[in-house]
């Protein structure tokens, strides 16, 4: 038992949980918190904005594997964060968000407090897994314990905890909580044995895996190579297996050539992922007589598709069930062979990804020569993103591509890419923005200087809204409020602290960013429409 004021508790059950990085905003609710953050072994990152602290604690959880942390101040604050709490609820990911609330024996109806907003916890409780109001000091400890031990159970979800704000400032005798070891999510033997049996007998197995197999990389190589069998990812699937694998036919479920190599497999099992419209695109594929599922979430596994074959279970703990259960050696074609049904699905993807991403071909290819095996690539919602990087680009890593999928929120890459390139090992991190999500969180850019970041930051500008004006004309509706134009963002970018170049043709792009990975802060190169002309017209 320790005397704490509640700021003091929440930060030591933080430590306890090995919190090392705490992204937030203090504000008048929420000293004794960042008090206490500044006498603990926690880095606390000042970000410019709380939707920059929530995107960003999102990157570092997508990359760490550990939950991420937000921590801001009461009302307009954890409200501005709440884009970040949905965005990491429709992409399963661990981040707890925290602020303080009104205080005990605040009236019910409110009576005009600083920062007062009519119901906070019910604001937050719509977005996150569940928002949690603690109601004395000692209760803090055991509260954080919860939120962790429900992350790291089950599907993640990002959780929210409230603290009254008299409770930060009152102290108590305060027992720590350890950390809360969570169940080991191993599926029924029955379930796996029937799975392994299934595959054992298929002619044309293919994997489909998303973002809930991030964790299980090893497992779902060894798969792949048991049963010689192409894999195609998601977008938050991308570089679970490294995308230079024989067996890796790419990422993006939406291209044709992925339609087809489903339909023609006998069976198809997909791992950690909703098979979501967000992910197909083009409407749903009728996979359920063929489809094997392994899926955390219980309630998930029939949705998008029923499957003839449930096996609920953690990624990496069923798929070491099921290599058990299919016994024999992992196939031989592991060791280069690029023959086969894999390749000739990469050449299929590859040429679909081509056509799809023609206008940033210049792109693709310039960020191909810089990826290595332990880059990551923070990208918004934006055009070079979702039709040129998620099929174009190779990367060699788990989340080596993070992107805001189920929300599609913008402004999301930047402050993502601040979070990932702080998370334990260090990856060599660049953020790909379109200039329409870039000023959602340009400010971040001086949270990025702030850090001293080495960290590229490539704002491809097309004067505008792009998907949303072609949206516009595919309809036959007026062009309206979709154009921009006339930001200098290098010019920015130098205003903030950070280095800012204009790159002037296509060729410039692969030298530009490497020698910003070697800078000695972060570095924007803008490029625009005009700068990336060819021989042959604008690219």
């Amino acid at each position: 038992m320790t005397q704490l004021n509640g700021g003091a508790a929440l930060v030591a059950a933080l430590e306890i949980h090995g919190v090392d990085t705490v992204f937030g905003i203090p504000g008048t609710h929420n000293l004794s918190a960042f008090a206490a953050l500044a006498s603990s072994r926690i880095q606390c990152v000042l970000t410019r904005h709380e939707q920059g602290a929530g995107y960003a604690a999102d990157g570092y959880a997508r990359v760490s594997g550990k939950p991420g942390v937000c921590l801001t101040t009461t009302g307009p604050a954890i409200l501005n964060a709440a884009a970040a709490a949905a965005q990491a609820w429709s992409d399963s990911v661990p981040v707890l968000f925290v602020s303080p609330g009104m205080p005990t024996g605040h009236p019910g109806r409110g009576n005009g407090e600083l920062h007062e907003v009519k119901d906070q916890q019910a604001a937050l409780e719509a977005l996150v897994a569940y928002s949690h109001r603690v109601r004395s000091v000692e209760e803090i400890p055991g509260a954080v314990a919860q939120a962790f031990a429900a992350m790291r159970t089950g599907r993640p979800r990002p959780v929210h905890l409230e603290i009254p704000l008299d409770l930060l400032e009152a102290s108590a005798e305060v027992r720590l909580v350890d950390p809360i070891e969570p169940a080991v999510a191993s599926a029924r033997p029955e379930a796996v044995g029937a799975a392994a049996r299934r595959l054992r007998g298929a002619q044309r197995p293919t994997l489909v895996v998303g973002g809930g197999a991030r964790s299980a990389a090893g497992q779902v190589r060894r798969v792949a190579e048991r049963l010689d069998a192409p894999v195609v990812t998601t977008a938050n699937g991308k570089g679970v297996l490294d995308e230079t694998h024989p067996l890796s036919v790419g990422a993006g479920l939406h291209h044709p050539s992925v339609r087809s190599l489903l339909e023609h497999s006998d069976v198809v099992l997909a791992v950690g992922t909703e098979l979501a419209p967000s992910d197909l695109w083009n409407g749903p594929m009728v996979l359920d007589d063929k489809l094997v599922r392994v899926d955390i979430d219980a309630v998930s596994i029939t949705t998008n598709g029923n499957p003839s074959m449930r096996v609920v279970g953690d990624a990496a703990v069923v798929l070491d069930q099921l290599l058990t259960a299919l016994g024999g050696e992992d196939s031989d074609t592991a060791s280069g062979d690029d023959a086969g049904r894999a390749a000739a699905a990469r050449a299929g993807l590859r040429a679909d990804a081509a056509v799809e991403g023609e206008p940033w071909r210049d792109i693709v290819e310039g960020l191909s020569s810089v990826v290595g095996d332990d880059t990551v690539i923070a990208g918004d919602s934006t055009m070079s993103c979702y039709y040129g990087v998620l099929s174009g680009v190779r990367v060699r890593r788990p989340a080596g591509f993070l992107y805001p999928t189920g929300g599609g929120t913008l402004g999301f890459g930047l402050p993502a890419a601040i979070g990932a390139a702080l998370a334990p090992g260090r990856p060599r991190v660049l953020a790909l923005l379109g200039d329409g999500g870039a000023m959602f969180t340009l400010p971040e850019l001086a949270t990025a200087a702030a850090l001293g970041l080495s960290l590229p930051i490539v704002v491809v500008d097309n004067g505008g809204y792009g998907e949303i004006r072609n949206e516009m004309a595919d309809r036959g509706d007026p062009i309206e409020a979709v154009r921009l134009g006339g930001v200098d963002f290098a010019a920015a970018a130098r205003a903030l602290g950070c280095h800012g170049l204009a790159i002037r043709s296509a060729a410039e792009l692969a030298p530009a960013v490497e020698k910003a990975f070697a800078a000695d802060r972060p570095t924007l190169l803008h490029i625009t429409e005009n700068s990336r002309a060819t021989q042959d017209g604008v690219v």
